[in-house]
């Protein structure tokens, strides 16, 4: 193959490729690429599905500037129509209006509906991400008074009253609560809520379709009314005061029920022939359940927790009539009320002072920062997919294999020279070929 060597036009040079039986030379604009061939044949080239061309550009944008100029005439002209949020519905509804009759223009029926859809869905994509942004900068700004400060994440507001500047007080006794209080709710949730996920699953029947209905009721159950049952049952009962275990139960009982049908839908997602390879292999449903089920669906398992977590962590009205109000650090969730962040920020929000305000939204800046961080270190955990092992997962399987290979060479030695062993007859292994002797 005669190469033209770049910046030189009379020099070449000669490269011998040399490629296996089971492939294809393929020239591309960047040199040669080897194709493997499958059975003979190269497989197909994967077509791109999605296309973004340069008249498909031109649409959008001209709808954009056709949608912002209608609303904007609308709402100064001709109409006596007012306020951000009105603007934008119109100026969202004629931009969908003008990119249709662009479209038309170039594009049959099916495509028109595929273009139209395809900017709903990324539209409708697009509010959301702005809208989560919206919430967590407004809340950083608001509390960008308190967060600087040091003492806001390393003091409690024991000493400190609503008159007192910024620089004194802060939120570690929230912060500590709520770590607490969410880890002994979790500490709950994830067996129960697993196991009882795995009965809906795997063992079935009319009691398990009943537990599966009670499940999905408790889905949409009022917060207040969780508080409320804890504390009918738990404090009136038996604790007679506010504590941070009480507290823990009640986000327990929000929890239980987005765990369970989470788990539930994630456990239905695996495929039944690897159970059924698992049981012709001899293996019981508990150890079927152990080492198939749950580590095939850990991902899925891990953002059911994240669900439950989301839930319980900003729970405020269970843990108001649950856990009770303070200012001091408490880490013992037996005795005594326990704060949390979630009602942290209530009680500072409630107030007139501005200092207090600043330090409300600073605390809620913290709460979504904890639980940003909360899914990280669940994401790391149990992020990785079926069959995907760590360094060390890899190397204690390759010490179990060598040893099972040692086991077996072991075994084989021990077999008599008719290859018979309890029944079991293993094949004699060929005599090694040698030359004839003249």
């Amino acid at each position: 193959m005669t190469t033209l060597l770049p910046g030189a036009p009379d020099r070449t040079e000669t490269t011998e490729v040399i490629a296996p039986a089971a492939t294809r030379i393929a020239p591309t604009r960047t040199g040669i690429t080897v194709i493997p061939l499958r059975d003979g044949v190269a497989p197909a080239e994967r077509r791109a599905l999605s296309t973004v061309t340069t008249s498909s550009v031109f649409d959008v944008v001209g709808a954009l500037a056709g949608g912002a100029a209608l609303a904007t005439l609308l709402f100064g002209w001709f109409a006596p129509l007012t306020g951000v949020v009105g603007w934008l519905l119109v100026a969202f509804v004629s931009f969908l209006l003008i990119y249709t009759v662009l479209a038309s223009f170039t594009s049959t029926r099916e495509e028109i509906l595929d273009r139209v859809v395809t900017v709903l869905l990324g539209s409708a994509g697009t509010i959301l991400i702005a809208a989560l942004v919206f919430v967590v900068a407004f809340t950083i700004i608001r509390g960008s008074e308190a967060l600087p400060h040091i003492n806001f994440f390393l003091q409690t507001m024991e000493t400190t009253g609503p008159l007192d500047p910024i620089d004194s007080g802060g939120i570690a006794h929230a912060v500590v609560g709520t770590l607490i209080q969410i880890s002994i709710a979790l500490a709950i949730t994830i067996p129960l809520g697993v196991t009882t996920a795995v009965f809906l699953n795997e063992v079935g029947g009319p009691f398990a379709r009943f537990v599966r209905t009670v499940s999905d009721a408790m889905t949409a159950l009022p917060s207040i009314v969780a508080g409320l049952f804890v504390y009918a049952a738990v404090i009136s009962l038996i604790t007679h005061q506010r504590s941070g275990f009480a507290a823990s139960l009640a986000i327990t009982v929000m929890m239980l029920p987005i765990v369970i049908r989470a788990s539930d839908v994630v456990l239905r997602l695996v495929p039944g022939n690897l159970r059924e390879a698992a049981y012709a292999l001899g293996t019981s449903r508990w150890r079927t359940v152990w080492h198939v089920v749950l580590p095939t669906s850990r991902s899925g398992l891990v953002t059911a927790v994240i669900l439950g977590t989301a839930r319980g962590i900003g729970e405020t009205s269970p843990v108001l009539l649950t856990s009770g109000v303070t200012a001091v650090m408490n880490i013992n969730p037996f005795q005594g009320p326990m704060i949390s962040l979630p009602l942290q920020v209530f009680t500072f929000i409630k107030s007139p002072e501005p200092g207090m305000i600043a330090r409300g939204f600073g605390t809620a800046a913290v709460l979504i920062l904890l639980v940003l961080l909360l899914f990280v270190i669940a994401r790391t955990i149990g992020g990785r997919g079926p069959g995907q092992l760590t360094e060390r997962q890899l190397m204690h399987a390759r010490a179990e294999s060598m040893a099972d290979v040692a086991r077996m060479s072991a075994r084989r030695a021990t077999l008599s020279p008719l290859g018979h062993d309890r029944g079991l007859a293993v094949p004699p292994e060929p005599a090694p070929e040698t030359e004839d002797i003249k």
